[in-house]
């Protein structure tokens, strides 16, 4: 079979679905025993080349596993996945997050409880993660070939809001580190997270300026911003 070497791991057991009438999701492909994954392209595995010898082997009918209902949390919209967490690891999380939305797995940070989720071979009941737990996905930055004057980048925060707004919820967003408090402020009223009113912005137990950017703040990835209804002249 012929394959560029940029090519889709999915494209290719499209291809094989195709050619053998082998459904998708039954399709398991491995090189040196190293199982090619669906998010990932052919030229990730720096041991393919000309004729390289590609296994497949097909799954067996059993009955399935218990499934495990997770919320899958992005800045502006969520998902549900079943996962078995006796057997998902993070990486096949992964992949079913990418099957499911089409984000890419190189690009995915994902948090639970605060923490990021490192080791892609860990079970995900070994993180903790039960019925209904939620999991919030980050984008991490598409690597630039610049060397200087580097673009404005992504940063995802994630907005805690207090009962005295409305309800008390944990918000994951992502803005360009260049926005201003003012913006993120903003961005949460025509959402309808919080009503049109004043408020304090806390990062790192210091009160924020609405005229300075989300980067003079020093906010990084995953860090939390405190909301309270107030301004600073009249206390909140």
């Amino acid at each position: 079979m012929d394959v560029a070497p940029q090519e889709p791991i999915l494209e290719i057991k499209k291809k094989i679905q195709h050619f053998l009438n082998v459904p998708i999701n039954s399709q398991t492909l491995t090189v040196f025993d190293w199982e090619l994954i669906d998010g990932l392209d052919l030229s990730d595995y720096p041991l393919i080349s000309d004729a390289t010898i590609i296994h497949l082997s097909t799954k067996s009918t059993q009955t399935p596993p218990p499934k495990t209902k997770i919320t899958v949390k992005f800045s502006a919209r969520k998902i549900e996945i079943d996962v078995d967490k006796t057997t998902d690891t993070l990486r096949s999380l992964k992949e079913k997050i990418h099957i499911v939305d089409g984000t890419s797995i190189k690009r995915m940070a994902l948090f639970f409880n605060g923490s990021e989720m490192e080791d892609d071979f860990r079970s995900l009941g070994e993180y903790g993660i039960e019925e209904g737990s939620e999991i919030m996905v980050f984008m991490k930055m598409a690597m630039s070939r610049a060397t200087d004057h580097p673009p404005m980048r992504r940063v995802g925060l994630v907005v805690q809001t207090s009962m005295s707004l409305m309800n008390e919820s944990r918000i994951p967003m992502e803005m360009n580190d260049t926005s201003r408090v003012d913006e993120l402020r903003q961005l949460l009223v025509e959402r309808g997270t919080v009503p049109a009113d004043e408020y304090i912005f806390i990062h790192k137990q210091r009160i924020m300026r609405e005229d300075c950017s989300l980067r003079w703040h020093g906010v990084e990835n995953a860090d939390f911003t405190y909301v309270f209804k107030g301004n600073v002249s009249r206390g909140f």
